[in-house]
């Protein structure tokens, strides 16, 4: 865990202390070198919660690494305005200020906004709410969805439309806009999560998104208002290619590519056992075999890799649901196998095992979409009792 200062830098309020215990919303504001316009946002946002926001608050501003006067002007803010307190990191990284703000928070929703407020703060009321009563797991602002008033450069919007159009194709992302600095999280959906969030920096946002929603979390989006900074310390070109990075690891892990890994080795395998067995079974019977004693294998390691699956529950039934699947697979390749056999009464070896093989690989697909709308499908997850409100 990264170094932080010893505390919240300042006791809190006796209000901020009686209201902790039942702490509705936290909202973390990530800060790196702020001091010019921290204290006016601070407390423009203090004036907005404190006039009629419904439900219990706090600010925590999440100081990573500024070496200008932000630290100051942060405990500044802390002794002088109710439910603000000043978070101190010792290392550089936005993602890892609000890890360390998020982990240590006791409120039922975080949230994060950018410094900038370049989000109109009337966003944030429907942004939680929606948390708040248990409807959605995680909440975000989008400035791509129909509704949404944007003012920003021509170079910032193409490149903001076409990195969440990457995330779209390469890593099926429903969410519309991965990038908005306006999110929040339900505290109980987090916990499972944030451990196996690996980024520290910008790209944390999107990867907490793409682990949400491959583990069928709700992302309830909300078209917000949002006018560009120009005076933002992101860098675009960097930011970028980190991002890039990122989106290249979550592929590599993600359940296509553990699916068509495990089906490349249980293809080998499968291609083995054919081999040795053809000369005493048979085609039939060698194909038969080899599907036989790959496919058990292949159902265990995709219910652990593929789609995450642990402990006994449900083993039965997966492992029956696999070994169907298994007979349509062998339906596949034995019917491509008779095709062949009807053309050529008698095929070279190798040509019955490319035949084989390549039914085997447009089986895949197939076996994939069995698996993962039907063998492993696991039961809507029903709603949540929705959170008593606290009214302030």
């Amino acid at each position: 865990m990264p170094e932080l200062a010893s505390s919240f830098l300042t006791p809190a309020p006796r209000r901020a202390l009686a209201a902790a215990a039942a702490l509705d919303v936290e909202i973390g504001v990530p800060v790196y070198n702020e001091a010019a316009g921290l204290e006016r946002s601070i407390r423009r946002l203090h004036r907005f919660l404190s006039d009629g926001f419904p439900f219990a608050w706090r600010i925590v501003i999440a100081d990573n690494a500024s070496v200008d006067a932000t630290p100051e002007i942060a405990r500044r803010l802390a002794v002088t305005l109710p439910s603000v307190r000043h978070l101190r990191l010792e290392q550089k990284g936005r993602g890892r200020a609000l890890r360390a703000a998020w982990s240590a928070s006791t409120a039922k929703v975080v949230t994060y906004m950018d410094v900038d407020l370049s989000t109109d703060l009337r966003g944030l009321l429907p942004l939680v709410a929606p948390l708040i009563s248990g409807h959605s797991d995680l909440a975000i602002g989008t400035r791509l969805a129909h509704g949404s008033r944007v003012v920003r450069g021509p170079k910032r919007e193409f490149i903001s439309r076409s990195y969440n159009r990457i995330l779209r194709t390469v890593l099926r992302a429903k969410f519309s806009d991965a990038q908005c600095g306006f999110k929040a999280v339900r505290r109980d959906a987090l916990d499972p999560l944030i451990g196996d969030v690996k980024d520290e920096g910008w790209f944390f946002d999107t990867e907490l998104l793409v682990l949400a929603q491959r583990r069928g979390l709700r992302i309830h989006e909300v078209p917000v208002d949002w006018v560009d900074d120009p005076d933002s310390r992101v860098d675009p070109l960097r930011s970028a290619i980190a991002d890039l990075k990122g989106v290249a690891r979550l592929l590599a892990g993600g359940p296509i590519a553990k699916f068509m890994g495990i089906g490349v080795l249980s293809t080998i395998a499968y291609a083995l056992i054919y081999v040795l067995l053809a000369p005493l079974l048979g085609a039939l019977g060698a194909n038969a075999a080899a599907l036989a004693l790959t496919a058990v294998a292949n159902t265990a390691a995709n219910r652990r890799y593929t789609f995450e699956v642990r402990g006994k529950e449900d083993l039965a039934r997966h492992h029956v649901r696999g070994a169907l699947v298994f007979v349509l697979t062998l339906a596949l390749t034995n019917g491509a196998l008779l095709v062949l056999h009807g053309l050529d009464p008698d095929p070279a070896r190798g040509l019955q095992l490319a035949v084989l093989i390549a039914a085997t690989l447009t089986a895949t697909v197939t076996r994939y979409v069995a698996m993962r709308t039907w063998v492993f499908t696991r039961a809507r997850r029903a709603l949540r009792p929705s959170l008593d409100l606290v009214s302030r």
